[in-house]
């Protein structure tokens, strides 16, 4: 059970993260210092602060899960990643530092117009604040249950400490709070398959009970796009996703800002990348554990009905030692502090650079530091709502978060490649590819509504980004060209 060594780790980690951010603060002068942290962070924080932002607590609690129900295929999404540090480092981050800006969407002014900017920035908010909603809901169900506390007091403590120091300190508290934080839940982490593999009886045994089980199984080369768990869908077209999120999400674009130069920034893209790596098969191998500790050799029973996404958690309360249960905690707050003070951060920006095209001043601290508030609140009502609304709420943002996700690639290809299409008919191409996913997804808040195209093909959900970009890609260029012959 959760006794008072643990919340006593879990009240030193909230005081240290609160502390860290502020003290981080120091320096912060101008806009380009609270934004970009003043443009020359080291380059090694940075790396560590992107991956602290991509994995989210969702992710800490899901993989496990996912493997103690299916197995490691997933972790194939990792060569995907690999694909996308190549494009990016290439295609993506010198063009970035190239024209100089302090926004993603800043570029797609300068290449088409403000309303095409305007449009990406919107796009973008309403992706993360409904994403922002979710990674606070999700780990506040778990927490609430092992705290004993309501879900609505869980979501409050993480959205109000990420909320203050990253309105105080800006772009130096949220790298590095984030390091803080990944320490805290890869630590955490370790610990936890450290203590499984002592009641499994070692890491030999566990390496052989779970390839008997067939959990360590990890390679799938089938060609069937339906399975998303193939080199295909998980590997190779799960690449254009991270081509998008390490490209195109002002949260990345920011930290490659920061550093001092090109190299710097590619430096960092590959420390995320080798890390997400580690981490990765760090929390695929604690959902094999946690599946030969109860299921192979019943170190423990597990409740009946126990869901496999509360496995994870069980054990936490049940299975380790006072004090480790408290670091795992405090693990979870991590992942969704770090996810909730970059996302708010970033919005903050892209508010006041790419929707309101304010110029950068001292008055723009101002505004970016209401903005960052206002945001945080709208992700914690969101987090709210979720909590009243589960399944359907959580079915439609994720529906809705994955329509962006390939119509803004396909805004900065475009950029890239043909920057002198007119305006309208790049927003053409994007409305297009967005509608082009109902052709083959299903709309959550529709339930009689079917797919046409799913008669004929079945997609699983990597291929929803390289449907959409490519659809957006392909009107847009079209439609522009039929203009010009008329």
């Amino acid at each position: 059970m959760f006794g008072i060594i643990d919340w006593i780790v879990l009240a030193a980690y909230w005081g240290f993260s609160i502390f860290i951010g502020l003290y981080a603060a120091r320096g912060n002068r101008s806009f380009k210092d609270y934004m970009l942290g003043g443009g020359s962070m080291p380059w090694i924080p940075v790396g560590i602060s992107l991956i602290a932002t991509s994995v989210s607590a969702t992710t800490l609690l899901g993989v496990p899960a996912d493997v103690f129900d299916v197995d490691m295929s997933l972790i194939m999404t990792n060569v995907g990643s690999f694909l996308s540090i190549l494009v990016v480092g290439f295609l993506f981050i010198p063009r970035f530092r190239k024209y100089g800006i302090q926004s993603a969407y800043e570029l797609l002014e300068k290449t088409f117009s403000r309303s095409v900017r305007r449009v990406a920035a919107v796009f973008y908010a309403m992706h993360l604040v409904l994403r922002t909603g979710i990674l606070l809901f999700a780990p506040s169900i778990v927490l609430a249950s092992i705290l004993q506390i309501p879900v609505w007091a869980a979501i409050l403590i993480s959205s109000f400490a990420a909320i203050l120091y990253t309105w105080y300190g800006g772009f130096k508290a949220v790298v590095w709070t984030d390091v803080m934080q990944f320490l805290v839940f890869f630590g955490g982490g370790v610990f936890a398959l450290f203590a499984l593999a002592k009641g499994i009886g070692g890491f030999g045994e566990l390496a052989t009970l779970a390839a008997e089980s067939k959990k360590s199984n990890w390679f799938n080369g089938s060609l069937d796009p339906s399975n998303a768990r193939t080199l295909l869908s998980a590997g190779i077209v799960y690449a254009v996703l991270e081509i998008a999120i390490r490209g195109c999400d002002q949260q990345f674009v920011q930290r490659y800002l920061s550093c001092k130069d090109v190299k710097a920034a590619n430096r960092s893209s590959i420390l995320s990348m080798v890390l997400g790596l580690v981490v990765s098969l760090l929390f695929y191998w604690l959902g094999a554990a946690l599946f030969v500790y109860y299921k192979v050799k019943n170190v423990a029973p597990l409740p009946d009905n126990l869901g496999v996404n509360d496995v994870f958690p069980y054990f936490i309360v049940n299975g380790l030692p006072t004090g480790l249960t408290g670091l795992l905690v405090a693990a979870i707050y991590a992942a969704a502090m770090s996810s909730i003070s970059s996302a708010i951060h970033a919005l903050g920006n892209t508010t006041e650079k790419d929707i309101l095209c304010k110029a950068s001043g001292q008055e723009s601290i101002a505004r970016t530091k209401i903005c960052i508030v206002l945001w945080g609140i709208s992700g914690t009502l969101a987090a709210f709502i979720a909590a009243s609304q589960a399944g359907s709420l959580l079915k439609n943002a994720l529906f809705f978060t994955g329509l962006f996700t390939g119509p803004l690639l396909a805004l900065f290809l475009l950029s890239f490649f043909a920057p002198r299409l007119r305006s309208s008919s790049v927003l053409t191409g994007v409305i297009c590819g967005m509608l082009s996913l109902l052709l083959f997804n299903n709309i959550p808040f529709i339930p009689d509504y079917v797919p046409p195209f799913t008669k004929i093909i079945v997609f699983s959900w990597p291929w929803n980004p390289l449907i959409s970009c490519t659809v957006s890609v392909g009107v847009a260029v079209f439609v522009d060209f039929f203009r010009f012959k008329r």
